[in-house]
């Protein structure tokens, strides 16, 4: 079994998300359909007890930020915008255009969000705090509904009102 690569299976209020981490921390986040073919014999839940812990307090609306040491793997302008995701106050949006100007290249506008797309920890690195300029919902690996929810999530939290129940995300989950 190897000790370098963990992966398991959280049940989380948007459905089942495939969370992996190798030995520098967090190395993926998928949901459900979207994730690699892993080995069974790399299943070990036990190596990812913090994560998944932090990711149920997020769906209480108790966590705003993640504690997690994460190990992503991009080029160095994807890294450089994941960075700055993790930037975003939670509760906030920000636009793509907004996002290519805080990383200081308003002129690769499609490259910004390239890199918004291929964030490999979505959530924990919060991609679905950005929007269109009209601040309109686009593009999300999880699809606009779970976007949707996560926002909606963390606005009722910012703003003093309990989350949802777990089961009206489910709902949305299969949406």
């Amino acid at each position: 079994m190897s000790e370098r690569f963990a992966w398991t299976i959280h049940e989380s209020p948007l459905g089942p998300l495939t969370v992996s981490a190798g030995r520098g921390g967090l190395t993926g986040l998928h949901f459900p359909g979207r994730g690699p073919q892993l080995a069974e014999s790399e299943h070990r839940p036990d190596r990812l007890g913090a994560t998944t812990r932090e990711l149920d307090e997020y769906f209480a609306g108790e966590r705003r930020e993640f504690g997690l040491e994460l190990d992503l793997h991009g080029t160095s302008f994807q890294r450089g915008v994941w960075r700055e995701l993790l930037r975003i106050p939670y509760g906030t949006t920000v636009s793509y255009m907004e996002l290519a100007d805080r990383v200081g290249r308003p002129d690769r506008l499609r490259a910004v969000a390239g890199a918004v797309g291929r964030t490999p920890v979505p959530i924990i690195v919060p991609c679905h705090r950005v929007v269109a300029s009209d601040g309109a919902l686009t593009g999300y690996g999880g699809g606009l509904q779970r976007k949707a929810a996560l926002l909606d999530l963390e606005h009722r939290a910012a703003t003093g009102l309990a989350p949802e129940p777990a089961w009206a995300f489910r709902q949305t989950a299969m949406l």
